[in-house]
């Protein structure tokens, strides 16, 4: 059962943020975001305020931010149609009712002759109780009610389509960035909780009945040779030794202001079908605020050059796609990390944090990056693609990722029973 609370809360904050991103720079830009969802599928919450439907859905593979002009609007009237007609005090239409129309007693029913609620915003219809021509201004915070359900009219400028290509780039990208921001943040966070590793052989905590105790090492000694061979990372130390299992080593420590020499012979382990040797000492951490900070950037890049040197070996061929990993198998992986401690978790969520931002950032259709190219091909072209055109390849990409998933689960469930 942790496992199950610590995957939600983790999916959960890693689909939120990302998600987040996408909002406040939809709402930043003067666009109008629709819906803001985490999951797909079925709706098993929602809440709505201001102009922004916020739903939890049931599938638990990713989510979206919908705004308006991103894909073809639900309601779309035409000439012929009957709708009811409901005003503000300034007489400019504010409710368009579509059907239903006998629960809205009060609205002036007409048939439409002409509607421009992108630009003009204007309604031209035939009253069908007088027959009267009538042109109404419509107000840009109109309502379309639709079985019962309000849907907010979306002026063109209000659009995906209407922004500059450099605001849609933001808008798009902003979600990725926030993967990152998140990642760092939970670095920075862990730096203040248990420190952040120090860069020197500095000994942090030496373990009972080990090579290291036996040969005196104490908390806060700084390893400073080897068989007189400099030392000068932990790296350095950690390599040296596991190199030498069973080799008696003749060790310098700096101790304060005093100079220590001692003898240790690191013990033998098995670790990955290799023997290698282990001297029973932890890593020093240190807490200064500068050094937690540093320590969230230089993590965050250092994880995305691991994640990216990865996917470039797909890509060549050099890392096959069993390597890949969908819902189950993260879920697999979270409840072995659970096992390890909260600072693992936070850790692993923030690794997570990392490659969801790298992924999105693919130029694959239906991903963020995808949609980047086409942002950029407009920018070079000084015009906008054809949304149509647009839309069957993200349509096309989007089900081609949907059977990639589905084949990573499958090789998934396939590893849990092997």
């Amino acid at each position: 059962m942790n496992t199950v609370i610590a995957f939600i809360i983790m999916f959960g904050l890693l689909v939120f943020i990302h998600e987040l991103g996408h909002l406040v720079l939809a709402k930043r830009t003067g666009m109008l975001a629709r819906e803001f969802a985490i999951g797909f599928g079925p709706k098993i919450f929602s809440y709505r305020k201001h102009e922004t439907l916020y739903t939890v859905r049931l599938l638990p593979i990713g989510g979206y931010v919908r705004v308006a002009g991103e894909d073809p609007e639900i309601i779309e009237l035409k000439p012929g149609h009957h709708v009811g007609l409901e005003f503000n005090e300034q007489g400019s239409v504010n409710k368009i009712i579509v059907n239903n129309k006998s629960n809205h007693p009060d609205a002036k029913v007409v048939e439409v002759s002409k509607i421009d609620l992108d630009h003009a915003l204007t309604l031209e219809a035939n009253d069908l109780d007088t027959d009267d021509f009538h042109e109404y201004d419509v107000d840009r915070q109109a309502l379309f009610v639709m079985d019962e359900k309000e849907t907010l009219i979306a002026p063109y400028d209000r659009q995906f389509s209407s922004k500059s290509a450099f605001q849609k780039f933001l808008q798009v990208f902003a979600g990725p960035f926030m993967n990152f921001v998140l990642a760092v943040g939970l670095f920075i966070a862990l730096g203040f909780a248990q420190g952040v590793p120090a860069e020197e052989a500095i000994i942090g905590d030496v373990e009972p009945d080990t090579p290291a105790a036996n040969a005196d090492f104490q908390p806060g000694d700084q390893v400073i040779s080897v068989e007189d061979e400099s030392i000068s990372t932990w790296r350095d130390l950690v390599m040296y030794v596991q190199e030498r299992p069973g080799e008696t080593l003749d060790v310098t420590l700096e101790r304060g202001d005093d100079i220590v020499t001692t003898s240790v012979a690191p013990e033998e382990v098995e670790e990955q079908g290799q023997t290698i040797g282990r001297l029973g000492v932890a890593r020093h951490f240190e807490k200064a605020p500068g050094d937690v900070f540093v320590y969230g950037f230089t993590q965050t890049y250092d994880v995305t050059v691991l994640i990216l040197e990865a996917v470039g070996q797909l890509v060549t061929g050099q890392l096959s796609l069993d390597a890949l990993a969908g819902p189950v198998g993260i879920y697999s992986a979270t409840d072995d990390v659970v096992q390890t401690g909260f600072f693992s978790y936070v850790m692993w969520t923030a690794m997570l944090s990392i490659n969801l931002g790298i992924v999105n950032l693919l130029p694959l259709p239906a991903l963020d990056g995808g949609r980047l190219v086409f942002i950029g091909l407009e920018a070079i072209r000084g015009k906008p693609l054809d949304p149509q055109k647009e839309g069957i390849v993200h349509f096309i990409g989007f089900a081609l990722l949907m059977l990639l998933m589905i084949a990573v689960t499958w090789n998934d469930i396939e590893r849990l029973f092997m």
